[in-house]
């Protein structure tokens, strides 16, 4: 494997790294007028090949939109460790039936409360074509330093990391 494959390899893994234990997600879609519209999804992932899922109501607005025009965006924030993602693709609408049984865990019940026969239950899967992400620091100590510096010399610091990252 090149240096470059390693790389891109372990920049894919840290997205998933930083988006792991992010349980909650914005998915913004495109409505009828092409006006973005995003909303809180719950991740339904467990492990990580290169897609994302959430689920759905098989009949909602947001399947709609996605029918019309499959362009969305995922924005992940963890504000406590500093780590932000966002994430573009191409979503799909899945109803099979067996991917249903292996993506179910009793948490979505909350929002399914029929559980995993309910006839209206669907997946959206968001095959990852770009991420991009911010990861910086999270101590005081590392925000008090920045103030200083751009106190005393005018310029922002330059914490943490910024990449973007093809699938």
């Amino acid at each position: 494997m090149a240096a470059s494959d390693t790389t891109a390899n372990e920049d894919r893994t840290r997205v998933w790294d930083l988006i792991k234990d992010i349980r909650m997600a914005m998915l913004t879609t495109s409505d009828a007028r092409g006006a973005a519209r995003a909303r809180p999804m719950a991740l339904a992932n467990g492990e990580f090949d290169g897609d994302l899922w959430f689920f759905t109501r098989d009949h909602s607005l947001k399947t709609q939109e996605i029918a019309r025009n499959p362009r969305v965006v995922v924005a992940f924030s963890d504000e406590r460790k500093q780590h932000y993602v966002s994430v573009t693709g191409a979503a799909q609408i899945v109803e099979d039936r067996e991917t249903l049984k292996r993506m179910w865990s009793e948490g979505a019940r909350v929002w399914f409360p029929k559980g995993v026969d309910d006839p209206e239950l669907a997946l959206i899967r968001i095959p990852m074509e770009e991420a991009e992400f911010w990861d910086s620091p999270s101590a005081t100590a590392v925000y008090l330093y920045g103030y200083a510096k751009a106190m005393l010399t005018g310029e922002p610091p330059e914490l943490g990391e910024n990449r973007k990252v093809s699938f």
